[in-house]
């Protein structure tokens, strides 16, 4: 059973001010690429810019007409548009924002993060090889008698008396 209970983080306010308060955040994200909030805040507004900015990429009417129910302003969906149509984002699978964190705030202590869009190029994860290589060396041997210091024919003669001696 689901008696009052809410779906989604409220952020301390009721649902219709959430609402409006990740719909300002986001307008101001897209429209300036980077804002300065609080940590909860940006981590709740992370999922409204990602799923307008694969709308972005997908680029038809639809997706146009989503984006401006989410974000509620027609210009900065249409400079979202554009963007991910020049290939901003074209590399990307996800991740489209940033959060890193300031510090506490002086007054209350509550976390404060700048939220930004990434628009570096990925990285491919390709295995390369390694920069210094692991080869295993053999054990060195006993030591053995070098050529000069000893003929191999003279233990053979003591061998035998070695064997008696061990048993």
């Amino acid at each position: 059973m689901r008696h009052n209970k809410k779906r989604g983080m409220k952020l301390g306010t009721d649902a219709s001010h959430t609402k409006a308060m990740k719909k300002s955040l986001v307008s101001a994200l897209l429209a300036n690429d980077r804002i300065k909030t609080l940590e909860p805040r940006a981590k709740a507004i992370r999922p409204d810019v990602d799923k307008v900015i694969t709308w972005a990429k997908k680029g038809d009417l639809h997706s146009r007409r989503l984006a401006i129910a989410k974000v509620g302003d027609k210009e900065i969906v249409r400079e979202v548009f554009e963007k991910a149509a020049q290939g901003m984002w074209a590399d990307r699978n996800g991740g489209y924002t940033r959060i890193m964190k300031l510090g506490p705030r002086k007054g209350d202590g509550a976390e404060i993060v700048i939220m930004e869009l990434v628009t570096e190029a990925v990285t491919p994860k390709t295995k390369a090889e390694p920069k210094a290589t692991v080869t295993k060396v053999a054990a060195a041997p006993a030591e053995e008698p070098k050529a000069e210091e000893a003929p191999a024919e003279e233990p053979k003669a003591d061998e035998p008396e070695a064997e008696e001696k061990a048993e």
